[in-house]
């Protein structure tokens, strides 16, 4: 099978193309909304909404900075792995999915975890196909919104989660086509872990990039 972003086999040639010009922009934002202006909402407030807003300005950096130029079984396998060696290290206890084309090509639940991380699993893995943009990312973007999946989209929570952990498999040129998601973590850790692991195998360092 040949991988995603090659041409007749070939990998793409990317030489004369930034990531910028080749990525598909990541999702930011609904339509024509507008937001609550500043003076309106108190110190405390003000504080939490730029918070919100600086994480999401990062994570649509991240989202365009991890892109691949090609991505295939392969490129599946060492990420999952990559991800699994990551998380016993620091003790954690994951599942982990990676889906290419809308069918799972990598899964493993490590000892410890249950039938629910894996529908943890599916849901924020249905958030980044329906968005094509990191569920954290998303679920930030409506808490910032004051929206809610179901009032502004017409989903349903059983099918879909706003919690971070699964992040798009964006190729240079092509688009989103699949998603790498874990489950088992806090969302903010879980996010923070599937770019780092991604940061490393693309060997593009986050810098800047990298959430607190």
């Amino acid at each position: 099978m040949a991988a995603w972003g090659s041409m007749t086999g070939a990998r793409t040639k990317t030489a004369n193309i930034t990531e910028a010009q080749a990525c598909a922009a990541p999702f930011s934002g609904f339509g024509s909304e507008r937001f609550l202006p500043l003076t309106f909402l108190d110190a405390h407030d003000v504080t939490a909404f730029m918070s919100i807003e600086q994480d999401l300005a990062t994570i649509a950096a991240q989202e365009k900075l991890l892109c691949f130029e090609r991505f295939d079984e392969g490129s599946a396998w060492e990420i999952g792995t990559r991800l699994k060696a990551a998380a016993e290290k620091r003790g954690a206890v994951l599942a982990i999915d990676v889906s290419l084309a809308g069918r799972t090509v990598f899964s493993y639940a490590m000892p410890g975890t249950s039938p629910n991380n894996a529908d943890w699993l599916r849901r924020k893995r249905n958030t980044v196909q329906q968005f094509q943009r990191s569920s954290y990312g998303f679920g930030l973007q409506l808490e910032r919104d004051k929206a809610d999946l179901f009032g502004k989209f017409g989903l349903s929570l059983s099918d879909y989660a706003i919690h971070g952990g699964s992040f798009p498999v964006r190729v240079l040129g092509v688009g989103v086509i699949g998603a790498i998601t874990i489950s088992g973590l806090p969302q903010r850790e879980d996010h923070k872990l599937v770019v780092a692991v991604l940061a490393e195998f693309l060997g593009k360092p986050l810098g800047e990039l990298a959430i607190d």
